[in-house]
């Protein structure tokens, strides 16, 4: 590649340009290279950080070899968070004071991201998130803006809305679905508090009617319990939000073929690998997601999982998509201000409407709750949901993007 790897992949770990400071490059007042930090956890093991990581490296092969920047290429850092919040910290710095990269992007879990939010503020380099969900992020920036305005969110939409889209996804699909009850289950991080205030504020507008709910503890690993209450209460589906005990939890459903269907946020089943990594323990099984391999959310969604399977010999999950977007938008940004002043890239951001790979990108102006989050609306970012059949990620929602209907589990019918 022509982009330079460092960090903790072990590639590269050199500095060949040796030079950040501006006007050594191509057109404007650019360097020769235009470094790009990169957060993401366990990247050479986690389907999830391996995306976020080789999402960049895919941005910034393409932008040099384009010529994106006439005189000017784009070189990569990665850096493995671990999912760690003190190690997150420390990589940051690692990243901006002794990399000098001139933007970041990543991080996967909020823990991290809001130990990193004051680090961002001090640093004062443009960082956007592509894969941690908290809100607490956006609250920063609108009530301190001058502090915290060099933080985007590139993706996913923020955890309060990534329950509103869920409620809008069963509104839609309710008689399709024929789920007429759902028990809610929902693990206790930081990214489902909000998700779970969504689901308690909305829910109940859509006529379904909610059996049971349940916040389980982080770290669940037997789901038995939990699922002989989810059929004692009769609820035609259990409604998730799951990232990090996804696995156990839909392996236990399938194996036990339990008496309620199963869908909502599922990270681990957006990795399209993973109906193989389960022995298709996700089958039937539903998620929102940002994008399928073969989704055309926009023009550019298909060549970019194509070229990403190309280059890694595998496709991306979300995390892919989102980092890819976070680093095209803003060389299209520099690019157009003709700087790389974090101050003129703040404005320059504000102002951008990008189409990415995941939607059309634009940001909440500092005046909203969720100052400079990615835009959640029908012609901006507008996550699709899939089900899982016999081993593709069949999309059900919207309907603009559907590739098929919902089918019922075999054992259900």
């Amino acid at each position: 590649m022509s982009t330079t790897d460092t960090g903790d992949e072990g590639g590269g770990g050199d500095n060949d340009s040796g030079d950040n400071s501006s006007g050594g490059g191509g057109g404007g007042d650019f360097p020769g290279t235009i470094k790009i930090g990169v957060l993401a956890p366990e990247p050479g093991n986690d389907p999830i950080g391996g995306s976020i990581a080789n999402g960049a490296r895919l941005a910034a092969q393409q932008l040099t070899d384009d010529g994106f920047i006439e005189g000017t290429s784009f070189e990569v850092v990665v850096e493995d968070t671990k999912e760690d919040p003190g190690t997150g910290r420390t990589k940051y710095r690692e990243l901006t004071q002794g990399e000098e990269v001139h933007m970041t992007t990543g991080v996967f879990t909020s823990e991290v991201l809001l130990a990193i939010m004051d680090d961002i503020a001090s640093e004062q380099t443009i960082h956007m998130t592509s894969g941690a969900a908290t809100p607490e992020a956006s609250r920063l920036v609108h009530e301190e803006y001058d502090t915290y305005k060099y933080h985007f969110r590139t993706g996913p939409i923020n955890a309060y809305e990534l329950g509103v889209n869920m409620v809008d996804f069963l509104d839609a699909k309710r008689e399709d679905l024929g789920w007429e009850s759902v028990a809610v289950l929902v693990e206790d991080y930081e990214w489902t508090g909000p998700v779970q205030d969504a689901l308690d504020e909305n829910l109940g507008d859509t006529g379904v009617e909610v059996a049971m709910e349940q916040r389980y503890a982080s770290g669940t690993e037997n789901f038995s319990p939990i699922y002989d209450d989810v059929e004692d209460s009769g609820a035609d589906a259990a409604f998730i939000a799951m990232a990090h005990t996804g696995t156990p939890a839909i392996v236990q459903w399938a194996r036990q073929q339990r008496n309620f269907e199963f869908g909502g946020i599922h990270v681990p089943m957006q990795l399209p690998s993973y109906y193989e990594a389960v022995d298709g323990a996700c089958n039937y099984a539903v998620t929102q997601n940002s994008a399928t391999p073969e989704s055309e959310v926009t023009e550019k969604t298909v060549p970019f999982s194509d070229a990403y399977n190309e280059e890694f010999d595998s496709y991306p999950v979300y995390t892919g998509y989102i980092t890819y977007d976070a680093v095209m938008q803003y060389a299209e940004v520099v690019k157009e201000l003709g700087t790389l002043d974090a101050d003129e890239v703040v404005t320059g951001l504000e102002e951008s409407s990008y189409t990415g790979t995941a939607g059309t990108i634009s940001y909440y102006p500092p005046d909203d709750e969720f100052a400079h989050d990615v835009v959640y609306a029908e012609d901006k970012v507008d996550p699709v949901f899939q089900q899982w059949q016999d081993g593709d990620q069949t999309v059900i929602y919207p309907d603009k993007f559907t590739t098929g209907d919902y089918v019922k589990p075999e054992w259900i019918q």
